[in-house]
């Protein structure tokens, strides 16, 4: 394993921010989970990236400070299916695969996200 970070093996900022730009792109598009940005602006979808850019460049371990809510407080009362959270792990995985993320640093981020599904799902 490598010494240095998630975070910097990702590709640092620029790699995440790739990766979250093309994330959020398919969920938005997708027939089954666009309805979460149906009702949002530009500017709210805008800021909801830059707090997933926050987020996972945190939780990677990069030189970025997250000042948003928490997982569950911020996913409470949507109704995310478990349904949708397989869908939503599909277009990650298909994510990963496009940018050719390391199969290591895929296993890393899938336990990362997999960690948070109680905080998502069915609250």
């Amino acid at each position: 394993m490598s010494d240095n970070t998630l975070y910097e093996r990702l590709g640092g900022y620029d790699g995440i921010s790739g990766f979250a730009n093309s994330l959020l792109t398919r969920l938005q598009s997708d027939s089954q989970l666009g309805r979460f940005w149906q009702n949002r602006g530009s500017d709210g979808v805008e800021r909801e990236k830059q707090l997933l850019v926050d987020f996972l460049c945190f939780n990677t371990g990069g030189p970025v400070y997250y000042t948003g809510r928490d997982m569950k407080l911020s996913h409470t009362g949507m109704g995310i299916t478990e349904s949708d959270w397989n869908v939503f792990l599909g277009h990650a995985g298909d994510t990963m695969e496009v940018l050719q993320v390391p199969p290591e640093e895929c296993d890393e981020v899938v336990a990362f996200v997999l960690s948070l599904k109680d905080d998502l799902v069915g609250i």
